[in-house]
């Protein structure tokens, strides 16, 4: 029964999407689509000049996103293109789910089958079909591959050296025994961040055990409360491979991801704490033994390692891509691309050139007057060739620092014969959909220098601020960053255990052997992400979406996705599959879209909804009920809707701060 509800409201939000309003269907033929997300890239793709001089040295396929391959507005998408897209949107999802659902086959087999699948039903040559899937598997793969085995050998070490356990006990210490529950919600707030949810609840469950022989009571709040700060950072902060792959979907700086993720899982965190302690004067639940085999004694204190030591793995790089973010943030907030008035030499020569151009209907000066960025007063100004005074050249320079934040600026008919700048040339075969806003206001800012030499002058991009940010950017990596941290924590199990290195190859490989199987399953769903983009399902949902207001409505984005994700999470019962399908499908949603905040807060939102719906299809559910001891009926009244909680104060702290905190 609950299956076939789950399944109806997946169908009811596919139905929502796919059926077009009448003024959608009117207009579907005069939309210009909106080129698709491309495969997951590497995951420091947004800020490295790696990708760029990839892609200027690559050749460009028509159908990616980049501005030398901008579709014309000219181009339209008919009518039967949009209904095919979604009907193959329909058919990839209803194949994930279908596989997972009712044939219980692996996730990453479904997600593989459905990419195929899709594949096929995409436009393209037949011949590079099931080829173009494999690459967007490896391109996955290699974003987030070393950060998801890296992440499971710190996540073994620190559990087998005892350093997990100390950050435990220090907790309680810091906190005494009447506040345990904030000390174990805290833990596994911190410990989920490296460590996956159900290792990270086998760590404390003991731990609440031990405090509820000693208190007598709160049992059911003691392990609410390590579910809901466990579950939370699990779901919205890298390097667990649903944040880590949302942030690739969506094109969010992963230091980015890891901040603004901490910061909306926090107040999260804390009305579950409340949620759990109501819970537990309501129910009253007991504590019941586990398999009839008595609890674990704990291990004694003076064989656990420092404090310090024990948190240098979780620390380490999450300071270290902080710092980067944070240097790279600040000099991107110098917008050194921007114009000033002096910036223009010769304001008559360039006022007569663009001029010209515009008249003529071609050149750059006419793409400058037709772009809605423009005010009529400069385009007037600009058209008349009289002399400028102070406050039109201000309102000019204004308008054209409006013209140099959008992507789709560059036309290539318009810059026919014009000697392009190497910048140029590098920001015009990146992937415009993962560019950030102030590469883009640096590729336009060279597209005018180089359409106009000598008249709109050069600036200083290597601000001190940018040689601060680039240098971090080697240390903030986060691959180099988790690599030390894997470092110390093998190091301190090591020296805390006495292994030899046999021993310890033993323990790594143990790692990476699980963290393989969660690397095949992200990279799955990357690949099924990218044929959905193939497949033009971006182009198609815009096209529904055009004409209506709630389209034009950031906003409305961040439901959408938060939607997605719940009703995913509900039918086939993984977060982390419900995050990266969701993401996957968002993205290609939004590509080119002006939401006017960061695309952070969509995979908020998305990892909000996907903690929508746990019951009996969702391991979680089950780690929560055997591990704590509880029945599925006592499950359910706790731990489902406690995640109903968490994920709604989730979305609604993701509203809030792209109204208050945009970080654009």
């Amino acid at each position: 029964m609950r299956r076939g509800y789950a399944i109806s409201l997946f169908f009811l939000l596919v139905f929502l999407i796919v059926s077009p309003p009448a003024q959608a269907q009117e207009n579907a033929n005069a939309v210009p689509p909106v080129a698709p997300v491309e495969a997951p890239a590497a995951v420091d793709a947004p800020t490295a000049g790696v990708a760029e001089q990839t892609a200027a040295s690559a050749e460009t396929p028509a159908d990616e996103t980049t501005a030398a391959g901008t579709t014309s507005p000219a181009a339209k998408m008919k009518s039967a293109e949009v209904v095919y897209a979604l009907v193959t949107l329909g058919v990839g999802i209803a194949v994930v789910l279908g596989l997972i659902i009712f044939l219980r086959v692996n996730a990453f087999i479904a997600l593989i089958s459905a990419a195929m699948l899709v594949s096929l039903m995409a436009p393209g040559d037949f011949a590079v079909k099931m080829s173009r899937v494999a690459s967007a598997f490896g391109s996955s793969a290699g974003g987030i591959g070393i950060v998801i085995a890296l992440a499971a050998v710190i996540g073994k070490c620190m559990l087998d050296s005892g350093a997990a356990d100390r950050i435990v006990r220090a907790f309680l210490r810091l906190l005494g025994e009447k506040h345990a529950p904030i000390a174990l919600m805290g833990s596994g707030f911190v410990l989920a961040v490296p460590v996956f949810f159900d290792t990270v609840f086998y760590l404390l469950v003991p731990l609440a055990r031990s405090l509820h022989k000693k208190t007598g009571k709160q049992y059911l709040k003691y392990i609410l409360a390590i579910a809901a700060g466990g579950a939370i950072t699990h779901t919205l902060v890298p390097p667990t491979p649903g944040p880590l792959l949302m942030a690739e979907n969506l094109g969010v700086d992963v230091g980015l991801m890891i901040m603004v993720g901490a910061l909306v899982a926090l107040p999260a965190a804390i009305v579950g704490l409340l949620f759990a302690g109501l819970a537990d004067r309501i129910m009253k639940t007991p504590m019941r033994s586990l398999g009839g085999e008595p609890d674990p004694e704990p291990i004694p204190d003076d064989q656990l390692p420092g404090l310090w030591l024990s948190l240098a793995p979780v620390l380490l790089p999450v300071g270290l891509i902080s710092i980067s973010t944070v240097l790279t943030t600040l000099a991107d907030s110098q917008h050194a691309a921007r114009l000033q008035v002096a910036d223009i030499s010769d304001w008559s020569d360039f006022q007569r050139q663009v001029a010209e151009q515009d008249s003529a209907g071609q050149g750059p000066g006419k793409l400058i007057l037709a772009n809605s960025a423009f005010s009529e007063a400069s385009r007037t100004a600009l058209r008349s060739g009289g002399e400028l005074d102070s406050a039109a050249k201000e309102q000019i320079v204004h308008d054209l620092n409006e013209l140099l934040r959008d992507k789709k600026f560059y036309r290539e008919e318009a810059f026919l014969g014009v000697a392009l700048q190497k910048v140029a040339k590098q920001k015009l075969g990146a992937n415009l959909v993962r560019m950030k806003q102030v590469d883009v206001e640096r590729m336009n800012r060279s597209l005018l220098e180089s359409a106009y030499p000598g008249v709109v002058s050069g600036y200083e991009w290597s601000t001190p601020r940018r040689k601060m940010a680039d240098a971090s950017a080697v240390f903030g990596n986060a691959n180099f960053a988790l690599l030390l941290s894997t470092v110390i924590a093998i190091w301190t199990l090591a020296r805390q255990r006495g292994y030899t290195r046999m021993e310890i190859a033993q323990v790594v490989e143990g790692a990476l052997m699980s963290g393989g199987v969660i690397i095949l399953i992200t990279a799955g769903g990357g690949a099924f992400g990218a044929m959905l983009n193939d497949a033009k399902v971006g182009d198609a949902v815009q096209a529904l979406f055009e004409g209506q207001e709630s389209a034009k409505s950031g906003m409305a984005f961040l439901l959408l996705g938060f939607l997605v994700a719940a009703v995913l999470k509900v039918a086939q019962g993984s977060s982390t599959v419900a995050m990266i399908v969701g993401s996957a499908m968002v993205a290609a949603i939004v590509a080119g879209q002006d939401l006017g905040f960061n695309k952070v807060y969509l995979a908020t939102a998305i990892g909000g909804g996907s903690l929508i719906g746990s019951w009996m299809n969702d391991s979680g559910f089950w780690i929560f009920s055997k591990m704590g001891g509880l029945t599925e009926g006592e499950s359910l009244k706790s731990w489902s809707i406690m995640l109903l909680f968490l994920g709604f104060v989730s979305l609604g702290m993701s509203v809030l701060l792209a109204n208050i905190m945009p970080l654009i």
